[in-house]
């Protein structure tokens, strides 16, 4: 006799850890509003691809939550904003080190 597996979640939902992708999208846009971080620091922090991330906040949360999308777009857009800038730092920042160790 097989056993059956019964799923009490609705079709198309998948349970990722302990919770729903629907959760994780909403965890996920929160943390970012709070911390603004970006994109591949929650990745990091949650431990999932940024793709995953970027897919949770920018597709899916639409549906969930669209006035937290609103939101969490803001943060988006300042981070992509700045992205240049942060990339500049960073290589001065690596050159800086390079000079010191000579």
């Amino acid at each position: 006799m097989k056993n059956k597996i019964s799923n009490s979640l609705p079709r198309g939902r998948y349970i990722v850890g302990k919770q729903t992708i629907e959760e994780r999208a909403v965890e996920l846009a929160q943390y970012i509003i709070d911390s603004k971080d970006t994109v591949r620091g929650a990745a990091k922090k949650f431990g999932i691809s940024k793709s995953t991330v970027h897919k949770d906040v920018s597709e899916r949360l639409k549906k969930i939550n669209p006035v937290l999308a609103v939101e969490v777009r803001k943060i988006l857009d300042e981070n992509k904003a700045e992205r240049h800038i942060r990339g500049g730092n960073a290589t001065k920042l690596k050159y800086t080190h390079k000079d010191k160790a000579v």
